[in-house]
C-alpha cells in the first residue's frame, strides 16, 4: 500500500502490519516536488550556494547563499562570462571546481552534471576552514621550528657555536637577515660584539661594537638592557649608520624586531631580525615565536659561557695536577706512565714526584684514596706539602712522617677517610756508576727490581698509610742499582686492574712481573709504555681504577 506525500513525493510507508520494500530492489524514483514554493524554501536553506545553468550555460537559478556570496550573477546571464573570474574560467573550460578569493572570502566550487544538458554548481565558503587549516599548519611549522632550534642550541655547549646557530637558525623562517649581538659576561670589559647572517650568505659576519654598529639599530639598547621593543619600521635616517650591519645588495630594510637574549642573570646579548620592504611585518604569532626562540637561544647561550668557565677552571686544575715534566738527573734515567680512572680531566688520585737535590734527586709516588676531582683536590694537597716540606727535610722515613702529620692535621681529615699510601725515597748516584736508592714506605706497594742479569725482584718496604691513624709505622730499606739496573714503582691501579675472559680477574703481581720481563733491556720509558700496554690489553676497555708508574734506571759513570 502507498500514500501520497506533500509536493507529490510517494513512497511506502512501513509498519501497520505491512509487508515492507525488498531490501534488493530499487525505489521508484520520485518527481521533483510540484510546490515551486516549497522548493526555493529548499534550496534558499542551504548553506551553500547553488547555481543552475541550462544546456547553453545560461544561468537558470539561484539559491539565497548564491546571491550572497556571488552578487554578480544574475539568472539569464551566461555563467563563462560573468563577473566572477575562477567561475567563469571554469565553465569557459569544462572544468569540474574551482577555488577562489572573492570579496575577501575564500570559496570552492563543484560542478555536477544535470539531465538535459544542464549543470548545477555548489559553491562553498570555506574561509573559515581554510583559515583552521592554516593555523594549524602555521602550529605545526613553528612547533617543528622551535624543536629543531631547540635541539642545536641545546647540542652546543661553546659559546661561538651558540652564537652562530642563534644568527643562522631564523633565516629564512623568520626573517632574511638575524644580527646577534653579545655582551661577554663580568668581569670582561669586552665591547659588545656581532654575528650577522642573511639569507644566501655562505656563513655569519662577525664584527666588534666599541661604541658604534650595532647599537644604533633602535631598540638594541633595550634589549640589552633586558627589555623587550615591539616591532618597528626601519627609519631611513638610520641607514647610512647601519651599513656595516646589513649585507651587501640586500636593500631597505623593512621591519625589525628587536628580543633580549636572557640569562639567569638578566641579558646575555639581543636578536635583532630584519625583514626586506616587500615581506610582511611580524604579526602576534610571529613575535610570539620570536621571543619564544630568543629566550630558548639565550638559555643556550648562558649554559655555554656557564660551561666555558668550567671548562677553564678544569684546565686550570687539570694543569696542576697532571704529573710532571721529570728533571734530568746526572748518572740516572727516568720514566714516568699515568692513567686517570675517568677520561673527562685526566685526572685522578695517583701521582709521582722528582725533587732535584744537592747529591743526586728526592723521588714520591703515591695513591690517594678514591678516584676523579675529590682524590685529585687530595693529590693536589698532598703534592703541596711534599713541595714544602722537602725544603726542610729530605730523608725519607722523616719525610714521611711531617707528611702525616699535615695530611693528618688538617680540617676534618679523619671524618673525611682521606689517607694517602705513599714510596718516599732518595736517589744517590755512586763513585762506581750504580745508584743508591733508600726508600721509606707508607703501606704502598712495593718497588720491583730489575737486576743486570734479567731477573725480577722486590724491595719490601711495607709501612702504613699516611693521613689515616694518628700514630702509624713507617719503614725504610735501602737497594742498591748497579749500573744498567732499573727500579720500577706502581700504584696498585696496575695488579687490581680487571679484565681477561671473564673481565673480573685481576693483572696481579705475577702477570705484573712477566710483563716486566718481557722488557727486559728496554729503555725505561720503552718499559714502562710496554707495561702499560699489557694492563689495557687486559683491561680491553673496562673501567679502572688510576694508575701511576715510575721507573729509575742507573746508567753508570
Amino acid at each position: 500500500m502507498t500514500t501520497t506525500r506533500r509536493g507529490g513525493l510517494a513512497g511506502p510507508v512501513s509498519g501497520g502490519g505491512q509487508a515492507s520494500r525488498p531490501a534488493h530492489r530499487r525505489p521508484a524514483e520520485s518527481p521533483l516536488p510540484a510546490d515551486s514554493g516549497l522548493a526555493r524554501e529548499l534550496l534558499d536553506g542551504l548553506a551553500e550556494a547553488v547555481v543552475t545553468t541550462d544546456h547553453a550555460g545560461v544561468v537558470t537559478l539561484l539559491n539565497a547563499m548564491a546571491s550572497e556570496l556571488l552578487p554578480e550573477l544574475a539568472p539569464g546571464g551566461e555563467l563563462a562570462g560573468c563577473a566572477v573570474p575562477a567561475l567563469a574560467g571554469a565553465a569557459a573550460t569544462g572544468a569540474d571546481t574551482f577555488d577562489a578569493e572573492h570579496h575577501g572570502r575564500r570559496l570552492h566550487g563543484v560542478r555536477r552534471a544535470l539531465r538535459g544538458g544542464r549543470f548545477a554548481w555548489y559553491v562553498r565558503d570555506v574561509t573559515e576552514e581554510r583559515a583552521r587549516t592554516d593555523a594549524l599548519l602555521a602550529e605545526r611549522s613553528r612547533t617543528t621550528f622551535l624543536a629543531q632550534a631547540g635541539s642545536r642550541l641545546g647540542l652546543s655547549l661553546h659559546r661561538e657555536q651558540t652564537l652562530r646557530a642563534a644568527a643562522t637558525l631564523p633565516v629564512p623562517y623568520l626573517a632574511d637577515a638575524a644580527l646577534v649581538v653579545h655582551r661577554p659576561p663580568p668581569p670582561a670589559e669586552d665591547a659588545p660584539h656581532w654575528l650577522r647572517y642573511a639569507e644566501g650568505d655562505r656563513g655569519p659576519t662577525a664584527g666588534v661594537s666599541p661604541g658604534g654598529p650595532p647599537l644604533a639599530v633602535p631598540g638594541l639598547a633595550e634589549a640589552l638592557a633586558g627589555d623587550h621593543a615591539e616591532p618597528s619600521p626601519w627609519l631611513d635616517a638610520e641607514l647610512a649608520d647601519l651599513d656595516a650591519v646589513l649585507p651587501a645588495g640586500f636593500g631597505r630594510p623593512g621591519t625589525v624586531l628587536v628580543s633580549p637574549l636572557l640569562g639567569a642573570a638578566g641579558a646575555v646579548g639581543a636578536l635583532v631580525l630584519i625583514r626586506r620592504v616587500g615581506r610582511p611585518g611580524f604579526d602576534a604569532r610571529e613575535i610570539e615565536l620570536a621571543r619564544e626562540f630568543a629566550a630558548r637561544a639565550g638559555a643556550a647561550l648562558a649554559t655555554a659561557e656557564l660551561y666555558g668557565e668550567q671548562a677553564h677552571l678544569a684546565r686550570v686544575l687539570q694543569h696542576s695536577l697532571l704529573p710532571p715534566e721529570l728533571p734530568t738527573i746526572g748518572g740516572v734515567t727516568l720514566a714516568g706512565g699515568y692513567r686517570a680512572a675517568g677520561d673527562s680531566l685526566r685526572i685522578g688520585g695517583d701521582f709521582y714526584e722528582v725533587f732535584p737535590t744537592a747529591d743526586g734527586a728526592l723521588f714520591a709516588l703515591g695513591d690517594v684514596c678514591g678516584k676523579g676531582v675529590g682524590a685529585a683536590v687530595l693529590t693536589g694537597r698532598v703534592r703541596q706539602s711534599l713541595q714544602t716540606l722537602r725544603l726542610v727535610e729530605q730523608r725519607p722515613l722523616e719525610l714521611m712522617r711531617l707528611l702525616h702529620r699535615a695530611l693528618f692535621d688538617a680540617p676534618d681529615a679523619a671524618r673525611r677517610s682521606q689517607f694517602t699510601t705513599v714510596l718516599l725515597g732518595t736517589l744517590t748516584p755512586r763513585p762506581d756508576g750504580g745508584l743508591l736508592v733508600r726508600v721509606a714506605g707508607g703501606g704502598h706497594p712495593s718497588p720491583l727490581v730489575v737486576r743486570a742479569d734479567g731477573t725480577i725482584g722486590q724491595v719490601w718496604v711495607g709501612g702504613m698509610p699516611i693521613g689515616a691513624l694518628p700514630a702509624p709505622r713507617f719503614a725504610e730499606t735501602e737497594v742498591h742499582l748497579a749500573p744498567g739496573e732499573l727500579l720500577l714503582a706502581y700504584t696498585d691501579g696496575v695488579t687490581e686492574a680487571r679484565g681477561g675472559a671473564g673481565e673480573v680477574d685481576m693483572f696481579g703481581d705475577e702477570r705484573l712481573r712477566r710483563a716486566v720481563a718481557s722488557g727486559v733491556g728496554l729503555p725505561p720509558a720503552a718499559l714502562v709504555d710496554r707495561v702499560l700496554q699489557l694492563v689495557d690489553e687486559w683491561l680491553d676497555g673496562q673501567a679502572h681504577d688510576d694508575i701511576a708508574m715510575l721507573a729509575v734506571r742507573a746508567d753508570g759513570p
